[in-house]
């Protein structure tokens, strides 16, 4: 079997080759309680940083997506602290003024795209900060759909703005107030209310679970 040798919290482990760095630290042992979530580089949870053999460079990246590299020096970060303001959304203005008034530290920004290159995702960062000054909450609701709130482009910040904190008030702004209403969820919503898949639904509880099972897999799938 092709190992590599990697060091977690320091300490080195022999390890199997195009293990992605959770897998490869559960392999050594450590039973993750946390720091862990979807698996998928869906959530953000497992946000690590390493250094690699040979390069002066700190990374930056998910501990799910990222495969281990001989010589590999890993810290796993339980968490992100951010300062995040307390606000009511129904108290709010959908205007660029609300995010500057929130989060004062976005003026700070030095333009230095440090916080782009530390983004798992690839999302253009520093593009949605101008986004955010320049008051175009929907610029920045797009910019930022795929965050993950990882907060490592917060962690290498200089102006430590709290980034995925600012996205989060951008996106609810635009979805709240910004976002034209579909009508067809509308109709659906009052569908709902008026009781129409009650029975459909009553009959689902009570079946057994190799009813459900069946019904899953016959299930008309859109292509």
């Amino acid at each position: 079997m092709n190992e590599v040798t990697v060091f977690i919290m320091g300490k080195g482990y022999r390890v199997p080759a195009g293990l992605t760095i959770m897998k490869a630290m559960e392999y050594a042992g450590y039973r993750l309680t946390r720091g862990c979530g979807c698996r998928g580089g869906y959530c953000g949870a497992c946000a690590t940083v390493y250094r690699l053999k040979g390069d002066y460079k700190l990374y930056g990246d998910l501990a799910c997506q990222t495969t281990v590299q001989d010589g590999m020096y890993i810290a796993q970060l339980p968490f992100t602290p951010a300062e995040r303001p307390a606000y009511r959304l129904e108290e709010l203005q959908a205007r660029g003024e609300t995010l500057l008034a929130l989060f004062p530290e976005l003026a700070r920004c030095v333009a230095c795209n440090t916080c782009t290159k530390a983004c798992p995702q690839k999302l253009e960062v520093m593009d949605a900060v101008q986004a955010a000054l320049r008051g175009d909450i929907p610029g920045v609701a797009d910019l930022t759909f795929d965050c993950v709130s990882c907060g490592l482009c917060t962690m290498r910040c200089p102006a430590e703005i709290s980034h995925h904190h600012v996205w989060q008030l951008a996106r609810r702004l635009n979805g709240a107030y910004l976002t034209p209403r579909a009508p067809h969820v509308a109709q659906r919503v009052e569908e709902v209310r008026a009781g129409k898949f009650k029975g459909e639904l009553d009959r689902l509880v009570a079946m057994p679970k190799e009813g459900l099972v069946a019904a899953y897999k016959a299930r008309d799938i859109e292509p």
